[in-house]
């Protein structure tokens, strides 16, 4: 934590959130003093009631005290060479480390056939006494090939692959491409190359059907060579597996085409070290409750742990394998059902061991109250925020999505947008395109970009009221253009750092006015009730009427049963008194905004 220099005896440093009795502690003056003074102010709190920083300064200024908000230092994340599994071990000694098996997922275009393939490979490893196949769906399973173990994720499509990622998660060491030789390099094989490719993580083609009568294998390796997947037989570095995954033909090569890549990508663990790895899934049984499907990436997970997975925690209490067989202990890459955790948590959740449950709580509530005051950060990156986090050496370039209307449009801007770099000394700072197609802008695109801290910009297209949705969710950035020069006039600029950041005013939720209380010494306040999204106190309000803005100030006050508070979600009801406004009446709408940066 960064305190700011404090060189008069009466400037004191406050954090954002603090309790009455911490404040007066900070003030070197009684609880009841401090408590005195908000009184004075009209805010009702008892000692152990927190109060924010901007009421905390009030009391303290008029104490005889300066004030000074405490900047939270950022975190610095270890810098981890090649796909994110490696930040599982980052902590662990070399010697330490063993090989693990490889985890691999399955991606491509719709009816390629990536379902039928994981159900031969599947089908194929299942143990006679088993009778009647597939026992149990988990989510992930582990086969043996050669005396080598392979996991596979059970969650065929780039989708499920990304969401992980937007999460913190690899979730795979290997990703399949599978490719119809009947049909060859589609829209949504591309997009899955791309998404591979921003993971980091090698890629194997298995070329499928090619036991139909039109398949044309030459002519697709061809496409992929164009896609940037030139084939191992015309001196390129990516394996391509013809295979039916229908018959089961060339399975078995498949299967070692996989262990060849692990063995080059050095995919290892350490077994004894601290245990941690990914959810892949998880549900609520009515005889069991919570069942989390989960992947070990370091160390080895037993019955009688306890885990935290976001704000989801519990003990172990069964562990089951992809048989359905229960377990003792889970090694790395090993999947497995586990049974205890109180709630169902997200899949591409990171899960931990902990001491105890105790901890878990405590860490999770600590969560729980985070999710709930902090707004969303960006995983993309805004143009004006770039040429900062190049100068602090967290980045060396800027990734883009980039979506253009007509092909011809499409090779002049790549090639435009590549040539731009910024050279500041010895380093140069420049632009990667992680995946350029043509159309509107795409959900799968904005999930792209969150996975991959980039920015979307689209030349003469629109985006999908899906995408516009994550984006803002996500704090995604996509930037429209009309004029080729003006796009890449943005990117130099972003680059050379010379963007000024630009605001505007953004709706974040709507109350209605219900009924109308006079308070004296206060004036008019506006009972209300929210209909949509959330009040803020420290937000700007805009009073409607018949629909015509009538006022627009800020929020003086916002009250939940004479308590001062900072906000109120959807379906509660509050006491809200806007600036400069006291002529609420009933049905009035107050529409609350956020000043937002845009760019």
């Amino acid at each position: 934590m960064v305190v700011p220099d404090t060189k008069e005896q009466n400037a004191i440093v406050l954090p954002d959130f603090l309790t009455v009795k911490e404040l007066s502690d900070h003030l070197g003056a009684s609880p009841i003093e401090v408590i005195k003074q908000l009184m004075a102010n009209g805010i009702m709190a008892g000692i152990n009631q927190q109060i924010d920083y901007e009421t905390a300064a009030i009391v303290a200024a008029e104490m005889g005290f300066e004030t000074m908000q405490e900047v939270e230092e950022e975190p610095e994340e270890a810098q981890v060479e090649g796909p994110a599994w490696r930040k599982f071990y980052t902590e662990e000694k070399d010697a330490d480390l063993k090989e693990r098996p490889p985890v691999v997922t399955i991606l491509g275009h719709v009816d390629h056939g990536k379902t039928t393939l994981l159900d031969t490979i599947r089908s194929a490893n299942v143990t006679a006494g088993e009778a009647g196949g597939i026992t149990q769906h988990i989510g992930a399973y582990q086969i043996e090939h050669d005396g080598q173990k392979i996991t596979f994720l059970d969650t065929p499509g780039h989708e499920a692959f990304t969401a992980m990622r937007e999460r913190g998660a690899q979730g795979a060491d290997i990703a399949i491409l599978v490719v119809a030789a009947d049909d060859g390099v589609m829209p949504q094989t591309r997009e899955a190359i791309s998404h591979a490719k921003a993971a980091n993580v090698p890629i194997i083609v298995a070329l499928n059907k090619i036991d139909k009568s039109n398949a044309n294998p030459d002519y697709v390796k061809q496409q992929l060579a164009e896609a940037g997947l030139n084939p191992d037989e015309w001196d390129g570095d990516t394996l391509v597996v013809p295979v039916s995954a229908l018959h089961g033909e060339g399975v078995d090569d498949l299967l070692e085409a996989i262990l060849l890549v692990a063995d080059d990508t050095d995919i290892r663990a350490n077994p004894k070290g601290k245990t941690a790895g990914t959810v892949i899934e998880a549900q609520l049984e009515r005889s069991r409750g919570v069942m989390t499907t989960v992947i070990v990436q370091n160390g080895t997970l037993e019955r009688g742990d306890t885990i935290l997975a976001g704000t989801s925690y519990g003990r172990i209490k069964a562990m089951f394998n992809d048989a359905g067989d229960q377990v003792k202990k889970a090694p790395p890459s090993t999947p497995v059902r586990v049974m205890g955790l109180n709630d169902a948590p997200l899949p591409g959740t990171i899960f931990t061991v902990v001491k105890s449950e105790k901890v878990a709580r405590q860490l999770a509530e600590e969560r729980e109250l985070e999710a709930e005051s902090d707004v969303p950060q960006s995983r993309g990156m805004t143009l004006d925020e770039l040429f900062a986090r190049f100068q602090a050496g967290e980045t060396k370039e800027l990734n883009l999505i980039v979506k253009v209307d007509v092909q011809g449009s499409l090779e002049p801007i790549i090639n435009g947008l590549e040539s731009i770099s910024f050279e500041e000394e010895d380093s140069n700072i420049k632009v990667n395109i992680l995946h350029s197609e043509i159309g509107n802008v795409s959900e799968s695109d904005v999930s792209l970009a969150s996975a991959s801290g980039a920015i979307v910009v689209g030349f003469n297209v629109k985006v999908d009221s899906a995408a516009k949705r994550k984006a803002n969710n996500e704090g995604v950035e996509i930037r429209l253009y009309n004029v080729i020069y003006k796009m890449f006039e943005d990117i130099e600029m972003a680059l050379a750092g010379m963007l000024d950041p630009v605001f505007e005013y953004q709706p974040i939720g709507l109350a209605e006015v219900r009924q109308v209380f006079t308070i004296p010494r206060v004036g008019k306040i506006a009972g209300s009730y929210i209909r949509d999204g959330i009040a803020r106190r420290d937000a700007r309000a805009r009073v409607i009427r018949r629909d015509r803005i009538i006022h627009e100030a800020g929020v003086s006050s916002l009250k939940r049963f004479q308590e001062d508070v900072r906000e109120v979600r959807t379906g509660f009801e509050c006491g809200i008194n806007v600036e400069g406004f006291s002529d609420f009446e009933e049905g009035d709408l107050i529409q609350f905004l956020q000043r937002v940066r845009v760019r």
